[in-house]
């Protein structure tokens, strides 16, 4: 097996189906582990278990999982050497309390799961040592109860407790110390109890400064009225922590002591979850227990994809015994990439001691390899086209393979000229069969499918469609070949009927038209035929329109030596070329003879203002020069 193949196949995903069955991480640790094997008795044995914890599943009984966690990291403490804390020896002890639960409800299967009722045999009940942990540990912290000495140092600490808290009370009530208090509340700090000082007080406050806010304005403070007690009790606890230290050493080499069958225990349990877990899911597919078979024969009755839910059609397939290469034809919508994803996956899912969704009558061969080429596997990364990846793959497959492999194909050949890529196909699937594999292989060559009812050892199949309507229904039917339906595709895709017809026609006889285009539909370089530009003498006072703008404006000045055309557009002179202008009206069309252009292009202010300079005015002279004199 190879990693292209459980992906390709989504072996990975059926194993998060069935991990999700797993009570424990224990049993989903194994499952993540767990891979097809090739050894027939491995496999039968696997399926053994699986049936047997299924009829355990029908009797309405499922093992007593609750509270068995997975110890693992705990187990390597003890190991290494580590004292283990409170928490941790209690789940030792309901892991214990777990195995001894199981142990006992497994034995009691004999009858109806006598294969796993004997691995509860090899279980070990620490019934003592559940007892000494319970007894010692209580609400995950060493109980008084587990040392008379102990119990006397709590007591002792809880009487020297009370009198700090007694003396400090009658500092917080001491209206004398009133001022220097931040708060009128008893704090612990690093295990010692202290008071909420002012900083600014700190000094006139007899005691050790334990701690100092974050902000600095609150110093907390030990007064020395409690000074010897706090030494007192800081001796105790510490008389405390050396008992706790001792007794939580006792009973993790209680624990040690038995380490070995411990592990064992983990071992089975991790069993029985990852089995339950497979009999849930068999239970959940509604899943039988196949026959298997080490020759290569493999004969599904109604079988159903893993991983496909709803109205899915079962598969009817065989191979192996009165033929060892299929050739799959139909279709693209019929299903051929489907027929051989269940195929593979079936066959994983057997080899991993996993039911399957088919009926009794279904064989199943283990196999030492299982090679797949579906899909498009165009690499970018290497520059390597369709075709050329696939070749790649089959080169690698064809250098792995022997007897014991099972190969499935998804349109081999495919991607390159159809007479050299069909040549090929059939070049390899040759090769394949001279080494002894069983190949299942879909294409649309027909070259193939010929070779295919030429070889004894090699049989055509083709999925099933409706005469009629021409849908697919998704069934294969073996010993006879199909058509790739190409016509019905490119009909439901709304290509003309008429060009399907014409297809039709050339499918039968090969006489094509070869009908020339009719010459209206041939494009042909338009012929651009110069108009000659007439030149237009423009005048004073002509109406044109000015291309640039999309208005209309009057001619002031004649064309100059560029062409240029000096126009009165919106009260400004602007100089515009005789090409971005069209005359609209005359101005002898306009005005009549011996008309005075001023008042069109000179405002009255200013030709009041020339007419009274002409009649000699001296208050227009003074206006003048004071504009002068300004500027």
């Amino acid at each position: 097996m190879n990693i292209n193949t459980f992906e390709k196949l989504q072996y990975n995903e059926l194993k998060e189906i069935v991990k999700s069955y797993c009570v424990s991480g224990l049993g989903k640790q194994l499952i993540d582990q767990l891979t097809p094997s090739s050894n027939l008795k491995v496999v039968k044995h696997r399926l053994k278990e699986t049936s047997e914890a299924r009829a355990i599943l029908h009797e309405g009984s499922t093992p007593p999982f609750t509270g068995v966690t997975n110890i693992e990291h705990i187990i390597t403490k003890i190991d290494k050497g580590m004292i283990l804390d409170p928490s941790e020896l209690v789940s030792i002890s309901d892991f214990l309390r777990g195995s001894r639960r199981i142990k006992v409800f497994m034995s009691g299967k004999e009858f109806s799961a006598p294969t796993l009722a004997t691995y509860a045999r090899s279980m070990t009940e620490f019934l003592n040592v559940e007892e000494e942990i319970n007894f010692s540990i209580k609400n995950n912290r060493v109980d008084s109860e587990a040392n008379r000495e102990l119990k006397r140092i709590r007591r002792h600490i809880e009487t020297t407790e009370q009198n700090i808290k007694e003396r400090l009370n009658k500092f917080l009530n001491s209206s004398a110390n009133s001022k220097f208090i931040q708060e009128f509340i008893i704090t612990l700090k690093d295990d010692r109890y202290t008071i909420p000082i002012k900083a600014s007080y700190k000094n006139q406050v007899q005691g050790a400064v334990i701690e100092v806010s974050s902000k600095g304005s609150t110093v907390f403070m030990e007064p020395y009225v409690v000074g010897k007690l706090s030494a007192e009790l800081a001796t105790l606890k510490s008389e405390e922590a050396m008992l706790e230290y001792q007794i939580l050493a006792t009973l993790t080499g209680l624990v040690a002591e038995n380490l070995q069958p411990i592990k064992v225990n983990i071992e089975l349990i991790s069993q029985y979850d990852m089995i339950f877990a497979k009999a849930k899911y068999s239970k959940h597919v509604d899943g039988i227990e196949p026959k298997v078979n080490d020759y290569g024969k493999i004969k599904m009755q109604n079988c159903k994809h893993p991983l496909l839910t709803g109205n899915v059609v079962p598969l009817q397939f065989e191979i192996g015994e009165d033929y060892r290469s299929l050739i799959i034809t139909g279709p693209n919508a019929g299903g051929k990439t489907i027929v051989l994803k269940t195929i593979g996956l079936v066959t994983l899912a057997t080899m991993s001691g996993l039911h399957i969704s088919a009926v009794k009558d279904t064989e199943i061969a283990v196999f030492d390899h299982i090679f797949v080429d579906i899909g498009d596997n165009q690499s970018l990364e290497n520059a390597l086209s369709t075709f050329s990846s696939h070749m790649k793959n089959l080169s690698e497959i064809l250098r792995s393979s022997n007897n014991n492999t099972l190969l499935l194909f998804d349109e081999i050949g495919s991607g390159t000229e159809p007479n050299e890529g069909a040549a090929i196909a059939i070049s390899l699937l040759e090769e394949f069969y001279l080494k002894g594999c069983m190949t299942v292989a879909t294409t649309h060559y027909g070259e193939i499918k010929r070779f295919s009812e030429m070889h004894s050892d090699f049989m055509n199949a083709a999925m099933q469609f409706n005469s009629e309507t021409l849908e697919p229904l998704y069934k294969l039917v073996i010993g006879k070949s199909g058509d790739s339906n190409a016509l019905w595709i490119s009909r439901k895709m709304s290509v003309p009927e008429h060009v399907l017809k014409r297809a039709e026609n050339y499918m039968q006889n090969k006489e094509y038209g070869l009908e020339r285009v009719h010459e209206s539909k041939i494009r042909k370089p338009k012929v651009v035929v110069e108009k000659a530009v007439s030149s237009i003498e423009y005048k004073i006072g002509d109406r044109v329109k000015l291309h640039d703008y999309d208005d209309f404006g009057i001619v002031y000045k004649e064309k100059d030596q560029y062409s240029n055309v000096t126009v009165f557009y919106k009260n400004e002179f602007i100089e515009v070329n005789e090409k971005r202008l069209t005359l609209e009206v005359k101005a002898e069309e306009l005005y009549p003879e011996g008309y005075d252009f001023d008042t069109i292009f000179i405002d009255y202010k200013t030709r009041k203002l020339n007419h009274d300079i002409e009649r000699g005015s001296k208050k227009a002279l003074r206006k003048i020069h004071k504009e002068l004199r300004k500027k």
